[in-house]
């Protein structure tokens, strides 16, 4: 089976370095195994979105060298594939609508399953919850941090489509990587935890499908301790260095480099990480620190 890795990110803002560290890690993995790579923009929340965001995220990936297979993919035009899966799951039972305000739940963890046989609440607007199989423990070996065990009785039903109309990440990410015949996953320790969620909806959606190879890689944090994002205002990576970028990304990922590559052209730099790339040095620590990441000296 061919590899086919993926990038996918929101378009709420501009490329960062913690997202960067992501893209290359993913990129690599997908390149030294001579396979394909994707990419997908995330566009399923409008009022978080950035207006040009996606065009300048794309643009970024060019300027890097991190070039892509096949066309890009765009969430915000998928709803019928979306509508098609959430058909599916309501007719086999794994899905129901759902009436309880965030209020009502607050402080309430899991979910509690209030609405599983009827809403309480059916005059309501309501979301779509799936129905996540309780005596279930969701297990995968990952490919940074190590074996996972996941009891879903902890992880509660999940919400797949808001009550705005809007579609949730949850559903809409697994649909789209199993339309994409999607076989490696590398992406942000923060997403951990929707990994048990995505087996369990795997098991609803295709159950002869086999699982996603998952690598968790740690996120990168500001001086403050904060995940780098656009929420946090996380600065814009700028792509006229693209080779000092890459050279800092591979250092946070622990990469066999040499301080002279910063001298080299992205694509001959890409080149170089391709041949010397191994996802095993790959830190399991939860976050790394921007400013401790150096930007002239060598991990040789």
């Amino acid at each position: 089976m061919q590899y086919v890795g993926r990038f996918a990110p929101t378009p709420s803002g501009p490329l960062h370095f913690g997202s960067l560290v992501t893209a290359l890690a993913s990129w690599l993995d997908a390149r030294s195994h001579q396979g394909k790579w994707l990419v997908r923009i995330e566009d399923l929340d409008p009022p978080r979105e950035m207006p040009g965001a996606s065009d300048r995220i794309l643009q970024s990936l060019e300027d890097l060298g991190l070039t892509w297979d096949g066309p890009v993919i765009y969430q915000s035009q998928r709803s019928e594939a979306y509508s098609a899966a959430l058909e599916n799951l309501q007719n086999q039972g794994h899905a129901f609508p759902c009436s309880c305000t965030r209020k009502e739940l607050a402080g309430v963890t899991p979910y509690p399953g209030y609405c599983r046989q009827t809403p309480r609440h059916p005059e309501r607007p309501h979301a779509w919850r799936f129905a996540v199989n309780p005596e279930l423990i969701a297990e995968w070996l990952d490919g940074v941090q190590g074996k996972q065990s996941w009891p879903l009785q902890q992880a509660g039903d999940v919400v797949i489509k808001r009550k705005d109309g809007f579609w949730a990440y949850q559903l809409a990410v697994l649909v789209d990587d199993l339309e994409q015949d999607i076989t490696h996953v590398v992406r942000g320790i923060d997403l951990l935890d929707s990994t048990p969620w995505q087996i369990n909806l795997l098991n609803g959606l295709q159950p002869d499908a086999g699982p996603f190879h998952y690598s968790h890689l740690p996120v990168i944090v500001n001086a403050a301790g904060q995940k780098l994002s656009k929420q946090n205002l996380a600065p814009a990576i700028e792509t006229r260095n693209a080779s000092e970028l890459l050279y800092r990304a591979l250092l946070a990922l622990n990469q066999p480099v040499l301080k002279d590559w910063r001298e080299e052209k992205p694509q001959d730099l890409l080149n170089l990480a391709v041949s010397q790339w191994q996802l095993s040095r790959v830190p399991a620590v939860t976050h790394l620190q921007e400013e401790s990441i150096p930007t002239c000296t060598s991990t040789d």
